[in-house]
């Protein structure tokens, strides 16, 4: 059995939204684009809120300070979507007044 080695770590360059779509794309030239409703603080944040990012790192993960949400290329890789639970998402919606 053969092992996959990365002979570089995905890292992302640049992070829009479109629509219900989240568009990430990387340094080595992919795209990706992942539904919004993985990320449920993304979907329910403004306009401006989803603009406000930055990478992490050398592009590692993507953060939105004032969403309190940070996704790692990896898991976008990996087809993984927000762990975050129901009760924590509620708790977070209140706190905004939604």
């Amino acid at each position: 059995m053969t092992t996959l080695v990365l002979e570089r770590e995905p890292v992302a360059a640049n992070v829009t939204v479109k629509g219900e779509k989240l568009l990430v794309d990387l340094a080595d030239g992919r795209s990706l684009s992942v539904p919004l409703g993985w990320y449920p603080r993304l979907r329910h944040g403004s306009r401006a809120e989803r603009r406000n990012w930055q990478l992490l790192g050398n592009g590692y993960a993507i953060e939105w300070p004032d969403l309190d949400e940070h996704i790692g290329v990896e898991g976008l890789l990996a087809g993984r979507a927000s762990g975050e639970s129901k009760k924590s998402l509620n708790r977070w919606l209140a706190a905004r007044g939604k």
